[in-house]
Protein backbone atom coordinates (compact mmCIF):
# COMPACT_ATOMS: atom_id res chain seq x y z
CA UNK A 1 0.00 0.00 0.00
CA UNK A 2 2.82 2.38 0.77
CA UNK A 3 4.31 1.75 -2.69
CA UNK A 4 0.95 2.50 -4.33
CA UNK A 5 0.56 5.74 -2.33
CA UNK A 6 4.05 6.85 -3.36
CA UNK A 7 3.29 6.11 -7.01
CA UNK A 8 0.00 8.02 -6.81
CA UNK A 9 1.75 11.00 -5.23
CA UNK A 10 4.41 11.10 -7.92
CA UNK A 11 1.76 10.82 -10.68
CA UNK A 12 -0.28 13.71 -9.20
CA UNK A 13 2.78 15.99 -9.05
CA UNK A 14 4.01 15.05 -12.53
CA UNK A 15 1.90 17.67 -14.43
CA UNK A 16 3.25 20.49 -12.24
CA UNK A 17 6.83 19.34 -12.82
CA UNK A 18 6.28 19.11 -16.57
CA UNK A 19 4.85 22.65 -16.64
CA UNK A 20 7.83 24.02 -14.68
CA UNK A 21 10.25 22.22 -17.01
CA UNK A 22 8.52 23.69 -20.08
CA UNK A 23 8.44 27.31 -18.78
CA UNK A 24 10.72 27.88 -15.74
CA UNK A 25 9.78 30.92 -13.66
CA UNK A 26 6.35 31.35 -15.24
CA UNK A 27 4.63 30.75 -11.89
CA UNK A 28 6.28 33.89 -10.48
CA UNK A 29 5.76 36.12 -13.52
CA UNK A 30 2.20 35.04 -14.45
CA UNK A 31 0.51 32.62 -12.02
CA UNK A 32 -2.66 32.40 -14.17
CA UNK A 33 -0.68 31.34 -17.28
CA UNK A 34 1.24 28.80 -15.18
CA UNK A 35 -2.03 27.20 -14.04
CA UNK A 36 -3.25 26.99 -17.65
CA UNK A 37 0.00 25.35 -18.71
CA UNK A 38 -0.34 22.87 -15.86
CA UNK A 39 -3.84 21.92 -17.08
CA UNK A 40 -2.44 21.32 -20.60
CA UNK A 41 0.26 19.05 -19.14
CA UNK A 42 -2.38 17.15 -17.19
CA UNK A 43 -4.48 16.70 -20.35
CA UNK A 44 -1.47 15.43 -22.32
CA UNK A 45 -0.29 13.05 -19.60
CA UNK A 46 -3.61 11.33 -19.00
CA UNK A 47 -4.65 11.60 -22.66
CA UNK A 48 -1.62 9.53 -23.68
CA UNK A 49 -2.94 6.75 -21.44
CA UNK A 50 -6.63 6.96 -22.28
CA UNK A 51 -6.54 7.64 -26.07
CA UNK A 52 -4.51 4.52 -27.11
CA UNK A 53 -6.70 2.32 -24.92
CA UNK A 54 -9.85 3.68 -26.52
CA UNK A 55 -8.46 3.22 -30.06
CA UNK A 56 -7.59 -0.42 -29.29
CA UNK A 57 -11.32 -1.10 -29.13
CA UNK A 58 -11.81 -0.21 -32.84
CA UNK A 59 -8.46 -1.06 -34.39
CA UNK A 60 -5.33 -3.13 -33.80
CA UNK A 61 -2.84 -2.15 -31.07
CA UNK A 62 -0.14 -1.66 -33.70
CA UNK A 63 -2.14 1.25 -35.10
CA UNK A 64 -3.84 2.47 -31.90
CA UNK A 65 -0.72 3.00 -29.79
CA UNK A 66 1.27 5.32 -32.14
CA UNK A 67 -1.89 7.11 -33.29
CA UNK A 68 -3.13 7.74 -29.74
CA UNK A 69 0.23 8.88 -28.38
CA UNK A 70 0.95 11.04 -31.41
CA UNK A 71 -2.45 12.70 -31.55
CA UNK A 72 -2.55 13.67 -27.86
CA UNK A 73 1.07 14.84 -27.89
CA UNK A 74 0.44 17.01 -30.94
CA UNK A 75 -2.59 18.68 -29.37
CA UNK A 76 -0.74 19.29 -26.05
CA UNK A 77 2.34 20.71 -27.76
CA UNK A 78 0.23 23.00 -29.94
CA UNK A 79 -1.68 24.34 -26.94
CA UNK A 80 1.53 24.87 -24.96
CA UNK A 81 3.17 26.65 -27.89
CA UNK A 82 0.18 28.95 -28.34
CA UNK A 83 0.19 29.76 -24.60
CA UNK A 84 3.94 30.46 -24.66
CA UNK A 85 3.50 32.94 -27.49
CA UNK A 86 0.50 34.63 -25.83
CA UNK A 87 2.09 35.04 -22.39
CA UNK A 88 5.07 37.23 -23.39
CA UNK A 89 2.79 39.46 -25.43
CA UNK A 90 0.43 39.99 -22.50
CA UNK A 91 3.37 40.56 -20.15
CA UNK A 92 4.88 43.15 -22.51
CA UNK A 93 1.55 44.97 -22.76
CA UNK A 94 1.18 45.03 -18.97
CA UNK A 95 4.76 46.27 -18.56
CA UNK A 96 4.20 49.09 -21.05
CA UNK A 97 1.02 50.14 -19.23
CA UNK A 98 2.89 50.15 -15.90
CA UNK A 99 5.71 52.28 -17.34
CA UNK A 100 3.19 54.78 -18.71
CA UNK A 101 1.53 55.06 -15.30
CA UNK A 102 4.87 55.65 -13.59
CA UNK A 103 5.93 58.20 -16.22
CA UNK A 104 2.82 60.29 -15.57
CA UNK A 105 3.81 60.76 -11.94
CA UNK A 106 7.59 60.90 -12.41
CA UNK A 107 7.37 63.92 -14.71
CA UNK A 108 5.08 65.92 -12.41
CA UNK A 109 6.88 69.15 -11.43
CA UNK A 110 4.93 69.35 -8.17
CA UNK A 111 7.03 66.50 -6.78
CA UNK A 112 9.97 68.90 -6.45
CA UNK A 113 7.91 70.99 -4.02
CA UNK A 114 7.19 68.14 -1.63
CA UNK A 115 9.37 68.12 1.53
CA UNK A 116 11.92 65.35 1.95
CA UNK A 117 13.17 62.87 -0.66
CA UNK A 118 10.58 61.57 -3.14
CA UNK A 119 11.41 58.32 -4.97
CA UNK A 120 9.39 56.63 -7.72
CA UNK A 121 9.54 52.81 -7.63
CA UNK A 122 8.44 50.31 -10.28
CA UNK A 123 6.36 47.22 -9.54
CA UNK A 124 9.50 45.30 -8.42
CA UNK A 125 10.38 48.03 -5.92
CA UNK A 126 13.38 49.43 -7.82
CA UNK A 127 13.95 53.21 -7.85
CA UNK A 128 13.39 54.76 -11.28
CA UNK A 129 13.35 58.48 -10.37
CA UNK A 130 14.32 60.70 -7.40
CA UNK A 131 12.59 64.02 -6.71
CA UNK A 132 11.75 66.14 -3.67
CA UNK A 133 12.64 69.48 -2.13
CA UNK A 134 15.29 68.07 0.24
CA UNK A 135 16.65 65.48 -2.20
CA UNK A 136 20.29 66.59 -2.09
CA UNK A 137 20.32 66.91 1.69
CA UNK A 138 18.91 63.44 2.37
CA UNK A 139 20.94 61.72 -0.34
CA UNK A 140 24.16 62.74 1.45
CA UNK A 141 23.52 60.05 4.07
CA UNK A 142 22.69 57.33 1.52
CA UNK A 143 24.54 55.39 -1.12
CA UNK A 144 23.37 55.00 -4.71
CA UNK A 145 19.70 54.04 -4.93
CA UNK A 146 19.88 52.24 -8.29
CA UNK A 147 19.19 48.49 -8.67
CA UNK A 148 18.59 47.07 -5.17
CA UNK A 149 20.45 49.87 -3.42
CA UNK A 150 17.28 51.21 -1.77
CA UNK A 151 16.34 47.90 -0.14
CA UNK A 152 19.93 46.98 0.75
CA UNK A 153 20.37 50.17 2.78
CA UNK A 154 17.36 49.47 5.00
CA UNK A 155 18.21 47.97 8.38
CA UNK A 156 17.91 44.18 8.22
CA UNK A 157 15.25 44.01 10.95
CA UNK A 158 13.21 46.73 9.18
CA UNK A 159 13.22 45.21 5.70
CA UNK A 160 10.34 42.86 6.45
CA UNK A 161 8.22 45.88 7.43
CA UNK A 162 9.01 47.58 4.10
CA UNK A 163 8.29 44.42 2.08
CA UNK A 164 5.00 43.91 3.92
CA UNK A 165 3.91 47.46 3.07
CA UNK A 166 4.78 46.92 -0.63
CA UNK A 167 2.96 43.57 -0.68
CA UNK A 168 -0.13 45.21 0.85
CA UNK A 169 -0.17 47.70 -2.03
CA UNK A 170 0.16 44.83 -4.52
CA UNK A 171 -2.95 43.32 -2.97
CA UNK A 172 -4.93 46.51 -3.55
CA UNK A 173 -3.86 48.74 -0.68
CA UNK A 174 -3.67 52.50 -1.20
CA UNK A 175 -0.48 53.07 0.80
CA UNK A 176 1.16 53.04 4.21
CA UNK A 177 3.36 55.08 6.56
CA UNK A 178 6.33 53.30 8.15
CA UNK A 179 9.40 54.30 10.17
CA UNK A 180 12.66 52.70 9.01
CA UNK A 181 16.39 52.88 9.70
CA UNK A 182 18.76 53.39 6.77
CA UNK A 183 22.47 52.62 6.74
CA UNK A 184 24.66 55.73 6.37
CA UNK A 185 27.82 56.20 4.37
CA UNK A 186 29.95 56.90 7.47
CA UNK A 187 31.69 54.04 9.25
CA UNK A 188 31.53 55.50 12.75
CA UNK A 189 32.47 53.37 15.72
CA UNK A 190 29.15 54.20 17.35
CA UNK A 191 26.73 51.53 16.12
CA UNK A 192 23.74 53.81 16.56
CA UNK A 193 25.27 56.54 14.37
CA UNK A 194 25.62 54.10 11.44
CA UNK A 195 21.89 54.29 10.86
CA UNK A 196 19.57 57.26 10.34
CA UNK A 197 15.87 57.29 11.14
CA UNK A 198 13.52 58.05 8.29
CA UNK A 199 9.75 58.07 7.88
CA UNK A 200 8.40 56.70 4.58
CA UNK A 201 4.93 57.60 3.31
CA UNK A 202 4.10 55.16 0.52
CA UNK A 203 1.36 55.63 -2.09
CA UNK A 204 0.43 53.01 -4.71
CA UNK A 205 0.54 53.82 -8.45
CA UNK A 206 -1.95 51.92 -10.63
CA UNK A 207 -2.25 51.65 -14.40
CA UNK A 208 -5.31 52.43 -16.52
CA UNK A 209 -6.31 48.79 -16.14
CA UNK A 210 -6.29 49.27 -12.35
CA UNK A 211 -3.21 47.03 -12.02
CA UNK A 212 -0.38 47.73 -9.56
CA UNK A 213 2.35 49.58 -11.48
CA UNK A 214 4.64 50.80 -8.68
CA UNK A 215 4.58 53.21 -5.79
CA UNK A 216 5.69 56.67 -4.70
CA UNK A 217 7.73 57.07 -1.51
CA UNK A 218 8.17 60.33 0.40
CA UNK A 219 11.09 60.08 2.85
CA UNK A 220 11.26 62.50 5.79
CA UNK A 221 14.02 62.95 8.36
CA UNK A 222 12.81 61.94 11.84
CA UNK A 223 16.15 62.13 13.66
CA UNK A 224 14.95 64.98 15.90
CA UNK A 225 11.71 63.16 16.71
CA UNK A 226 13.65 60.01 17.62
CA UNK A 227 16.04 62.00 19.81
CA UNK A 228 13.11 63.67 21.58
CA UNK A 229 11.41 60.30 22.04
CA UNK A 230 14.56 58.79 23.55
CA UNK A 231 14.97 61.77 25.86
CA UNK A 232 11.34 61.49 26.96
CA UNK A 233 11.72 57.77 27.61
CA UNK A 234 14.89 58.42 29.61
CA UNK A 235 13.11 61.04 31.73
CA UNK A 236 10.16 58.72 32.30
CA UNK A 237 12.57 55.98 33.38
CA UNK A 238 14.33 58.38 35.73
CA UNK A 239 10.98 59.45 37.21
CA UNK A 240 9.93 55.82 37.72
CA UNK A 241 13.29 55.02 39.32
CA UNK A 242 13.00 58.02 41.64
CA UNK A 243 9.44 57.06 42.57
CA UNK A 244 10.49 53.49 43.34
CA UNK A 245 13.42 54.76 45.40
CA UNK A 246 11.05 57.05 47.32
CA UNK A 247 8.68 54.16 48.00
CA UNK A 248 11.51 51.93 49.21
CA UNK A 249 12.84 54.76 51.39
CA UNK A 250 9.45 55.34 53.01
CA UNK A 251 9.00 51.63 53.65
CA UNK A 252 12.49 51.26 55.15
CA UNK A 253 12.19 54.36 57.35
CA UNK A 254 8.72 53.34 58.50
CA UNK A 255 9.92 49.89 59.55
CA UNK A 256 12.90 51.38 61.39
CA UNK A 257 10.66 53.85 63.25
CA UNK A 258 8.17 51.26 64.43
CA UNK A 259 10.68 49.39 66.62
CA UNK A 260 11.57 52.31 68.95
CA UNK A 261 7.96 53.54 68.82
CA UNK A 262 6.70 50.25 70.24
CA UNK A 263 9.15 50.59 73.11
CA UNK A 264 8.11 54.22 73.75
CA UNK A 265 4.41 53.31 73.77
CA UNK A 266 4.93 50.24 75.94
CA UNK A 267 7.00 51.96 78.61
CA UNK A 268 4.79 55.06 78.64
CA UNK A 269 1.77 52.82 79.22
CA UNK A 270 3.59 51.20 82.15
CA UNK A 271 4.48 54.59 83.63
CA UNK A 272 0.94 55.92 83.12
CA UNK A 273 -0.46 52.82 84.85
CA UNK A 274 1.96 53.31 87.77
CA UNK A 275 2.64 49.57 87.91
CA UNK A 276 6.05 50.01 89.57
CA UNK A 277 5.25 52.85 91.91
CA UNK A 278 3.27 56.05 92.13
CA UNK A 279 4.34 59.13 90.20
CA UNK A 280 5.23 61.99 92.50
CA UNK A 281 3.00 64.73 91.03
CA UNK A 282 0.43 65.55 88.35
CA UNK A 283 3.00 67.19 86.07
CA UNK A 284 4.81 63.85 85.68
CA UNK A 285 1.52 62.16 84.84
CA UNK A 286 0.77 64.88 82.26
CA UNK A 287 4.18 64.46 80.64
CA UNK A 288 3.80 60.67 80.46
CA UNK A 289 0.36 61.09 78.86
CA UNK A 290 1.82 63.52 76.29
CA UNK A 291 4.61 61.06 75.47
CA UNK A 292 2.07 58.29 74.93
CA UNK A 293 -0.21 60.53 72.87
CA UNK A 294 2.65 61.72 70.66
CA UNK A 295 3.89 58.16 70.18
CA UNK A 296 0.45 56.98 69.10
CA UNK A 297 0.18 59.87 66.65
CA UNK A 298 3.59 59.09 65.17
CA UNK A 299 2.72 55.38 64.95
CA UNK A 300 -0.45 56.24 63.03
CA UNK A 301 1.61 58.34 60.60
CA UNK A 302 4.12 55.50 60.16
CA UNK A 303 1.35 52.96 59.51
CA UNK A 304 -0.21 55.29 56.94
CA UNK A 305 3.14 55.68 55.18
CA UNK A 306 3.54 51.89 55.12
CA UNK A 307 0.09 51.41 53.64
CA UNK A 308 0.75 54.07 50.99
CA UNK A 309 4.06 52.49 50.03
CA UNK A 310 2.36 49.08 49.69
CA UNK A 311 -0.39 50.53 47.49
CA UNK A 312 2.04 52.38 45.24
CA UNK A 313 4.23 49.27 44.93
CA UNK A 314 1.20 47.08 44.18
CA UNK A 315 1.83 44.85 47.21
CA UNK A 316 -1.27 45.71 49.25
CA UNK A 317 -3.36 42.54 49.53
CA UNK A 318 -7.08 42.78 50.23
CA UNK A 319 -8.63 40.27 52.64
CA UNK A 320 -12.24 40.46 51.48
CA UNK A 321 -15.07 39.13 53.62
CA UNK A 322 -18.84 39.48 53.89
CA UNK A 323 -19.89 41.88 56.66
CA UNK A 324 -22.68 44.34 57.43
CA UNK A 325 -22.04 47.86 56.20
CA UNK A 326 -23.73 49.15 59.36
CA UNK A 327 -21.02 47.42 61.44
CA UNK A 328 -18.31 49.53 59.82
CA UNK A 329 -20.35 52.68 60.53
CA UNK A 330 -20.86 51.66 64.18
CA UNK A 331 -17.15 50.91 64.64
CA UNK A 332 -16.19 54.30 63.24
CA UNK A 333 -18.72 56.07 65.47
CA UNK A 334 -17.46 54.25 68.57
CA UNK A 335 -13.83 55.16 67.89
CA UNK A 336 -14.41 58.85 67.13
CA UNK A 337 -17.39 59.74 69.34
CA UNK A 338 -15.17 60.80 72.25
CA UNK A 339 -12.99 62.95 69.99
CA UNK A 340 -16.09 64.69 68.60
CA UNK A 341 -17.48 65.23 72.11
CA UNK A 342 -14.24 66.73 73.42
CA UNK A 343 -14.15 69.16 70.48
CA UNK A 344 -17.82 70.10 70.80
CA UNK A 345 -18.83 68.73 67.41
CA UNK A 346 -22.02 66.73 66.87
CA UNK A 347 -21.35 63.38 65.19
CA UNK A 348 -24.37 61.66 63.65
CA UNK A 349 -24.60 58.37 61.73
CA UNK A 350 -27.47 57.14 59.56
CA UNK A 351 -27.83 53.79 57.73
CA UNK A 352 -30.61 53.07 55.23
CA UNK A 353 -32.81 50.04 55.93
CA UNK A 354 -31.95 48.24 52.68
CA UNK A 355 -28.17 48.72 52.90
CA UNK A 356 -27.39 45.07 53.73
CA UNK A 357 -23.95 43.45 53.60
CA UNK A 358 -20.78 44.39 51.75
CA UNK A 359 -17.99 42.17 50.41
CA UNK A 360 -14.73 44.04 51.03
CA UNK A 361 -11.66 44.25 53.22
CA UNK A 362 -13.19 45.17 56.59
CA UNK A 363 -10.00 46.77 57.89
CA UNK A 364 -9.61 48.87 54.72
CA UNK A 365 -13.23 50.06 54.80
CA UNK A 366 -12.97 51.04 58.45
CA UNK A 367 -9.67 52.81 57.73
CA UNK A 368 -11.37 54.79 54.95
CA UNK A 369 -14.25 55.83 57.19
CA UNK A 370 -11.98 56.71 60.12
CA UNK A 371 -9.77 58.87 57.90
CA UNK A 372 -12.74 60.70 56.34
CA UNK A 373 -14.59 61.30 59.62
CA UNK A 374 -11.31 62.22 61.36
CA UNK A 375 -10.59 64.82 58.68
CA UNK A 376 -14.13 66.19 58.98
CA UNK A 377 -13.76 66.53 62.77
CA UNK A 378 -10.35 68.18 62.38
CA UNK A 379 -11.63 70.90 60.06
CA UNK A 380 -14.97 71.51 61.83
CA UNK A 381 -15.05 73.99 64.68
CA UNK A 382 -17.02 73.60 67.92
CA UNK A 383 -20.76 73.71 67.37
CA UNK A 384 -20.52 72.15 63.92
CA UNK A 385 -22.00 68.90 62.65
CA UNK A 386 -20.36 65.87 61.03
CA UNK A 387 -22.60 63.24 59.43
CA UNK A 388 -21.75 59.72 58.28
CA UNK A 389 -24.44 58.22 56.02
CA UNK A 390 -24.62 54.80 54.39
CA UNK A 391 -26.98 53.70 51.62
CA UNK A 392 -27.28 51.37 48.64
CA UNK A 393 -27.16 52.85 45.13
CA UNK A 394 -27.58 50.22 42.44
CA UNK A 395 -24.77 47.69 42.82
CA UNK A 396 -22.75 49.95 45.15
CA UNK A 397 -22.69 50.64 48.87
CA UNK A 398 -22.08 54.38 49.28
CA UNK A 399 -20.65 55.99 52.42
CA UNK A 400 -21.06 59.78 52.58
CA UNK A 401 -19.23 61.99 55.09
CA UNK A 402 -20.42 65.60 55.28
CA UNK A 403 -19.37 68.40 57.59
CA UNK A 404 -20.06 72.08 58.24
CA UNK A 405 -16.36 72.91 58.49
CA UNK A 406 -14.09 75.39 56.75
CA UNK A 407 -14.58 73.95 53.24
CA UNK A 408 -12.06 73.68 50.42
CA UNK A 409 -11.28 76.25 47.71
CA UNK A 410 -12.55 75.19 44.30
CA UNK A 411 -9.07 75.33 42.74
CA UNK A 412 -7.72 72.94 45.39
CA UNK A 413 -10.32 70.15 45.03
CA UNK A 414 -8.64 68.61 41.97
CA UNK A 415 -5.34 68.39 43.92
CA UNK A 416 -6.80 66.38 46.79
CA UNK A 417 -5.80 62.73 46.93
CA UNK A 418 -2.15 63.34 46.08
CA UNK A 419 0.36 62.17 48.70
CA UNK A 420 1.42 64.89 51.20
CA UNK A 421 -1.01 67.36 49.59
CA UNK A 422 -2.57 69.84 52.03
CA UNK A 423 -4.91 72.76 51.42
CA UNK A 424 -2.95 74.91 53.87
CA UNK A 425 0.53 74.08 52.68
CA UNK A 426 2.53 76.78 54.46
CA UNK A 427 4.49 77.04 57.70
CA UNK A 428 1.73 78.97 59.46
CA UNK A 429 -1.02 76.47 58.80
CA UNK A 430 -3.54 76.00 61.60
CA UNK A 431 -4.31 72.29 61.25
CA UNK A 432 -1.77 69.52 61.73
CA UNK A 433 -1.40 66.44 59.54
CA UNK A 434 0.80 64.84 56.88
CA UNK A 435 -1.56 65.09 53.91
CA UNK A 436 -1.68 61.29 53.49
CA UNK A 437 -5.24 60.69 54.71
CA UNK A 438 -7.15 61.34 51.49
CA UNK A 439 -4.37 59.78 49.43
CA UNK A 440 -4.73 56.55 51.41
CA UNK A 441 -8.53 56.72 51.08
CA UNK A 442 -8.27 57.10 47.31
CA UNK A 443 -5.83 54.19 47.03
CA UNK A 444 -7.88 51.81 49.18
CA UNK A 445 -11.15 52.63 47.42
CA UNK A 446 -9.62 52.16 43.96
CA UNK A 447 -8.18 48.79 45.04
CA UNK A 448 -11.78 47.71 45.61
CA UNK A 449 -12.81 49.07 42.20
CA UNK A 450 -14.75 51.90 43.82
CA UNK A 451 -15.01 55.65 43.30
CA UNK A 452 -14.29 58.76 45.37
CA UNK A 453 -16.30 61.94 44.86
CA UNK A 454 -15.50 65.25 46.56
CA UNK A 455 -17.59 68.42 46.68
CA UNK A 456 -17.11 71.52 48.82
CA UNK A 457 -17.98 75.17 49.33
CA UNK A 458 -15.47 77.43 51.03
CA UNK A 459 -16.77 78.46 54.44
CA UNK A 460 -19.79 76.11 54.30
CA UNK A 461 -18.49 72.56 54.40
CA UNK A 462 -17.39 69.50 52.46
CA UNK A 463 -19.04 66.30 51.21
CA UNK A 464 -16.96 63.19 50.45
CA UNK A 465 -18.65 60.08 49.05
CA UNK A 466 -16.98 56.70 48.57
CA UNK A 467 -18.70 53.91 46.63
CA UNK A 468 -17.72 50.26 47.15
CA UNK A 469 -19.01 47.47 44.87
CA UNK A 470 -21.46 45.45 46.93
CA UNK A 471 -20.28 42.10 45.47
CA UNK A 472 -16.58 42.79 46.00
CA UNK A 473 -13.68 43.88 43.78
CA UNK A 474 -13.35 40.54 41.90
CA UNK A 475 -16.16 41.24 39.43
CA UNK A 476 -15.26 44.87 38.80
CA UNK A 477 -13.90 45.38 35.23
CA UNK A 478 -10.50 46.90 34.58
CA UNK A 479 -12.19 49.91 32.98
CA UNK A 480 -13.82 51.00 36.24
CA UNK A 481 -13.67 54.80 36.53
CA UNK A 482 -11.02 56.21 38.84
CA UNK A 483 -11.55 58.73 41.61
CA UNK A 484 -13.34 61.82 40.40
CA UNK A 485 -14.46 65.23 41.62
CA UNK A 486 -18.15 66.05 41.20
CA UNK A 487 -19.72 69.53 41.42
CA UNK A 488 -21.62 70.32 44.59
CA UNK A 489 -24.56 71.61 42.51
CA UNK A 490 -25.33 67.98 41.54
CA UNK A 491 -26.71 67.46 45.06
CA UNK A 492 -30.16 68.66 46.08
CA UNK A 493 -29.25 69.80 49.57
CA UNK A 494 -26.31 70.33 51.85
CA UNK A 495 -25.39 68.36 53.93
CA UNK A 496 -26.83 65.40 51.95
CA UNK A 497 -29.87 63.56 53.26
CA UNK A 498 -30.96 59.98 52.67
CA UNK A 499 -34.25 59.11 50.89
CA UNK A 500 -37.48 59.58 52.82
CA UNK A 501 -37.72 55.86 53.54
CA UNK A 502 -34.50 56.05 55.57
CA UNK A 503 -34.83 59.34 57.41
CA UNK A 504 -35.41 57.80 60.81
CA UNK A 505 -32.52 58.17 63.22
CA UNK A 506 -33.26 54.63 64.47
CA UNK A 507 -32.41 52.99 61.15
CA UNK A 508 -28.88 52.23 62.21
CA UNK A 509 -29.96 50.62 65.46
CA UNK A 510 -32.66 48.53 63.79
CA UNK A 511 -30.29 47.32 61.08
CA UNK A 512 -27.64 46.40 63.63
CA UNK A 513 -30.28 44.62 65.74
CA UNK A 514 -31.46 42.56 62.74
CA UNK A 515 -27.85 41.63 61.89
CA UNK A 516 -27.23 40.53 65.50
CA UNK A 517 -30.36 38.36 65.43
CA UNK A 518 -29.21 36.72 62.20
CA UNK A 519 -25.81 35.90 63.73
CA UNK A 520 -27.31 34.34 66.88
CA UNK A 521 -29.98 32.37 64.97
Amino acid sequence: MRVLRNMAGKMSSLPSRLANAWAPGLALEDPAAARRLERIATFGLYGMMVAPTALCLVTSPAVALPAGFGGVAAIALAAAGWLSNETPAAAVAAEVAAEDAIARYADDALLDLLPGLVTIHNERGLVVRTRGRDRELLLRDLRALDAKGFLDQIHVSDRILFLQAVDAMRQGGKGATINLRFETRSADDDARSQFVHRRLMLSAIVSEADEFAGFLSQMLDTAEDEAASRALSARAEEANTANEAKTRFLAAVSHELRTPLNAILGFSDILAGEYFGKLENDRQREYVALINQSGNHLLAVVNTMLDMSKIEAGRYELACEDFAASAAVSACESMLALQAKNKGVTLTTRVARDTGDLVADRRAVQQVLINLVGNALKFTDAGGVVSLDCERKGADIVFTVSDTGIGIPEDKIALLGRPFMQVQNDYARKYEGTGLGLSLVKGLVELHGGRVSIASRLGEGTVVSVAFPEAGPEIIPDTAPAAQVVPLEARTEFPPRLPAAAKSMNDKKENAHEHAKAQTA
